[in-house]
């Protein structure tokens, strides 16, 4: 496709002089200089700690034909598309470039949940008979459980091209997390998004935001701008964030679909916990439904029911949809079993690393025992310092016993962290070592009780140093529990 077609497309004009420039063929676009190839679009961003622009005269030689970039920033001979929002311009050139995409695509924004949701959405549809895929923090699960893994909110360029990739393996349907650093980057734009969903709202990326507010400004973008005309937001109405969310989708127009116990689309009316998951009691459009979801826990289960919301938002079928519920996977990391001691104590691992997720988690596991409930956690280096004793307090109050170990350090001291970490849990356990740390908890319990171990989820690798300098040290929780209950079981025996 022409430069100059691609920016009619996405309502840019060309800079006078343009010339012959205009008129070749786009064969690609980079935002990473190493990947341009002759007759590229490379997006020059000013970025945390890397400034794009710096790079332009690279990506020129390398045979970039124009640069979108910021006004006054010298592009050499290619052809310089300018703008305010950079970023944005970029998204919506390149959205003109990457076709098709597949034709149903919903997106979920919210601090938690979001991994989850979308992944139950991609199941939901694949039960339907859909063609189905899903792109977040586990990367692009395809239509045949492949995984390939990623940023929760990969760049614009790998986004746009997962979705074509997608479509032209016959994919119909994807669901993807919309991030907030994903939204305020613009890395989602350009391709139509039939519904949005808002999980909940609560402290997290404060190192990378300003505030509480400018954080849900940021996961709002969904709403405001990402989201297609006409179409619809799915809101988790239970949230205190969730009244300021629907309104701002009311104020663009879409359609505002409730979710939960004061949900009006979708009402959650009772829930019973059972051994091994919890039975629903749901309202819809007057009808009233039991659902037998094979899932533990009060989060769960909102965000089963705001991925049914999404699949009916796009044309599901309500009984073949909440059938669905009932045959949900569990989803890698999120309160998934890891092992079950020979005593018969069971461990769960689960991503959760704010101190919302942590509360929620052990509030989700609390009716499954009859003794203590121990927890593992952490909290990660060079990211929202604030949210440490916060996680500490959380774990004290609701936790029997707590045990503070390391969770991807990064450049900070993990000594540091952790005594971050217990100035919330004075009382803790303090262990270094994450292994060992798990080992001890293991060791500790007794029949009866239940351990969880919160923070990586499904993550493959302990993180320590910063930049140039970080390593990543093979670390699988879920790996590491059933090794240490193995190793207790064979010491015991």
């Amino acid at each position: 496709m022409r430069l100059d077609s691609l920016a009619a497309a996405a309502g840019m004009a060309l800079p006078a002089g343009a010339g012959e420039l205009a008129g070749p063929t786009v064969t690609g676009f980079a935002i990473d200089h190493r990947k341009v190839t002759p007759g590229c679009v490379f997006g020059a961003f000013a970025g945390q700690t890397v400034n794009g622009e710096d790079y332009i005269p690279a990506a020129i030689a390398a045979g970039a034909i124009a640069v979108v970039t910021r006004p006054g920033v010298a592009v050499g001979d290619a052809v310089h598309l300018a703008d305010a929002e950079p970023r944005r311009a970029f998204a919506r050139l390149a959205a003109g470039f990457y076709h098709p995409v597949p034709q149903t695509i919903v997106a979920v924004t919210g601090t938690n949940g979001k991994t989850s949701t979308v992944e139950m959405v991609r199941q939901l549809w694949r039960i339907a008979g859909e063609r189905a895929a899903s792109i977040g923090t586990l990367g692009v699960t395809t239509p045949d459980e492949s995984v390939t893994t990623g940023l929760t909110t990969p760049d614009i360029v790998t986004f746009l091209a997962n979705l074509t990739g997608l479509a032209h393996e016959g994919v119909s349907h994807v669901a993807f997390e919309a991030s907030s650093h994903g939204l305020s980057q613009y890395r989602s734009e350009g391709v139509p998004v039939a519904a949005g969903a808002f999980t909940n709202l609560s402290r997290d990326h404060l190192d990378y935001h300003a505030d509480m507010e400018d954080y849900f400004a940021a996961k709002m973008r969904l709403f405001s701008e990402v989201v297609a005309d006409g179409g619809a937001a799915v809101v988790w109405a239970d949230d205190a964030w969730s009244d300021r969310a629907a309104e701002v989708a009311r104020t663009r127009g879409l359609r505002v679909l409730s979710v939960g116990q004061q949900g009006e689309f979708l009402r959650l009316v009772g829930r019973d916990a059972g051994l091994l998951g919890q039975s629903l009691r749901l309202e819809h459009a007057g009808a009233a439904y039991t659902v037998n979801l094979p899932l533990i826990g009060a989060y769960q289960a909102a965000n089963a029911l705001v991925a049914a919301a999404l699949v009916l938002a796009t044309g599901g079928d309500v009984a073949t949809t909440l059938d669905g519920l009932t045959r949900l996977q569990p989803v890698r990391g999120r309160l998934e079993r890891a092992a079950i001691l020979a005593n018969g104590v069971p461990a769960y691992v689960d991503y959760a690393h704010t101190p919302d997720a942590l509360g929620s988690a052990i509030a989700a596991l609390r009716p499954h025992t009859s003794g203590r409930l121990i927890t593992v956690f952490g909290a990660g280096g060079d990211r929202d310092a604030g949210k440490r004793p916060e996680m500490g307090a959380v774990a004290a109050a609701q936790a029997d016993m707590v045990i503070v170990t390391d969770d991807n350090p990064r450049g900070e001291d993990p000594a540091a962290i952790r005594r971050a970490v217990l100035a919330g849990a004075p009382d803790a356990l303090e262990i270094g070592d994450r292994r060992e740390a798990i080992r001890a908890a293991l060791a500790e319990a007794r029949s009866g009780d239940l351990v969880l171990v919160a923070g990586k989820g499904h993550e493959q690798g302990q993180i320590i140093g910063r930049g140039g300098d970080a390593r990543v040290l093979p670390f699988d929780d879920v790996t590491v529990v059933r090794d240490c209950a193995a190793s207790l079981t064979e010491c015991n025996a």
